[in-house]
């Protein structure tokens, strides 16, 4: 379980805390989606949840552990996925060798699969000479690969094209169990909505929604209808080529409908919903 209690983060430049007094907790065994708008801290809180930032205050746990004191046997169970980053020149056989010992339960088997899924060759010479997309593959191809029980992921899907996004899914599927947490930190929701089995919003210190996708889905109904249709207990609404998008609460009669996690974001940071 990732466990953040009234953690605060300050850069040494900024003099402002970026996070400040914020808790939230994780259980394993999900796909868990961490949404906001852009500046809200995202990407800091997963850099202090592996271990690369020291809260100035508070405590981040993963099982009851403090992250920040990379006690090797902590620090194999959390692997990170940053948005960008640099690999080196030196060949795929070669970087895996370097790295899996770190990861003792890191899946051969796993990582040819993850591989072969997204077309990569396993004999890639230099990998420092490949494009953004081929590197993401590879980072995500180890990270889902290595075993580790929490993995985190800052823009997945970013410089992967349409059809790679829809292998990261099926990579993601194969690789989930009931002892690991993959949480995504991600702007691009219509690529993940499919196999996030829980979902966090957060605006600053506050989470404004945190909820599993089977209680979204019991608790509130998204559907397009005319402007003249919308609802009188409508939560929120915009207009789309498609119609009114509208997101209400659902009641008895109402059939399951399928979430829209723009929509529903968009709502959340508008103050519509209530957590």
């Amino acid at each position: 379980m990732i466990k953040i209690d009234n953690a605060s983060y300050r850069y040494p430049s900024s003099g402002k805390n970026v996070i400040d007094s914020f808790s939230l907790s994780i259980s394993k065994g999900c796909v868990c989606g961490l949404l906001g708008e852009n500046g809200v801290g995202k990407t800091t809180l997963l850099g202090l949840v592996c271990g690369l930032l020291r809260p100035t205050a508070g405590s981040v746990t993963i099982d009851g552990d403090e992250v920040f004191r990379r006690n090797p046997d902590t620090l194999a169970k959390v692997l990170m996925v940053p948005d960008e980053f640099v690999l080196p020149a030196i060949s795929l056989k070669r970087y895996v060798q370097a790295n899996r010992s770190f990861y003792p339960t890191f899946s051969q088997e796993l990582f040819d699969f993850c591989l072969a899924t997204f077309g990569l060759e396993a004999s890639i010479k230099r990998l420092d000479q490949l494009s953004l997309g081929q590197r993401k593959k590879v980072m995500l191809s180890f990270a889902v690969a290595s075993g580790a029980e929490v993995v985190l992921m800052d823009e997945p899907t970013n410089g992967l094209d349409i059809p790679s996004k829809s292998l990261f899914r099926k990579i993601v599927a194969k690789a989930m169990d009931e002892n690991r947490l993959l949480l995504i930190s991600t702007h691009q929701v219509h690529d993940v909505e499919q196999i996030l089995d829980q979902i966090v919003i957060m605006d600053n210190n506050r989470i404004l929604l945190n909820d599993t996708v089977a209680n979204i889905a019991d608790r509130f109904a998204f559907e397009y209808v005319p402007q003249s249709a919308i609802a009188d207990d409508a939560l929120y609404f915009e207009p789309t080529p498609a119609g009114v998008a509208v997101v209400r609460p659902k009641n008895e009669y109402d059939d399951e409908t399928q979430i829209n996690l723009e929509l529903l974001f968009n709502a959340a940071i508008r103050g519509k919903l209530v957590n």
